[in-house]
């Protein structure tokens, strides 16, 4: 859980104070854990929304429009082109993950941290579907572009 807070707003002090501040709404909001899930699912949620929440409190929390956004597909190609993924660490990834911009890196570490799906996500982030999926492929490009970078300074 407090992993999953640090992913998305990025500071050890907030994800510890998204954790205080979620096991006390869950401890408060126990009596409506109706069981149709596992409390870990329940509690997880109840933590990502909290975080979410956080991260909107602080005005970081910047929702990238489908139309101003443009694609930018050099970057993508010469992304792949040039990073041998095999070669990769865990930690590379994670550290290029934290670089991201908030909306990227909560987007791909619900999606592919966390293993939810573009719906669920759209929900959570309260953003439509088309635009989850906007943003979750911008972000794996965005990812692509950066590991790329790490790798030709390494």
């Amino acid at each position: 859980m407090y992993n999953t807070a640090l992913r998305i707003v990025g500071d050890n002090f907030e994800a510890e104070d998204v954790m205080q501040e979620s096991f006390l709404n869950a401890f408060i909001k126990l009596d409506t854990f109706k069981g149709e899930v596992t409390f870990g699912s329940w509690l997880k949620r109840i933590v990502i929304n909290r975080s979410l929440t956080q991260l909107q409190k602080n005005n970081r929390f910047q929702e990238v429009k489908f139309e101003i956004v443009e694609n930018n597909m050099s970057n993508q190609i010469t992304a792949e082109e040039t990073i041998d993924y095999s070669s990769l660490k865990a930690n590379e990834i994670l550290q290029s993950i934290k670089q991201l911009k908030d909306n990227y890196r909560v987007a791909l570490t619900l999606s592919l941290v966390e293993g939810y799906d573009n719906e669920e996500i759209s929900d959570i982030m309260k953003i439509s579907n088309e635009n989850c999926r906007t943003t979750i492929s911008r972000a794996k490009n965005k990812l692509r572009i950066l590991l790329a970078e790490s790798s030709l300074i390494n």
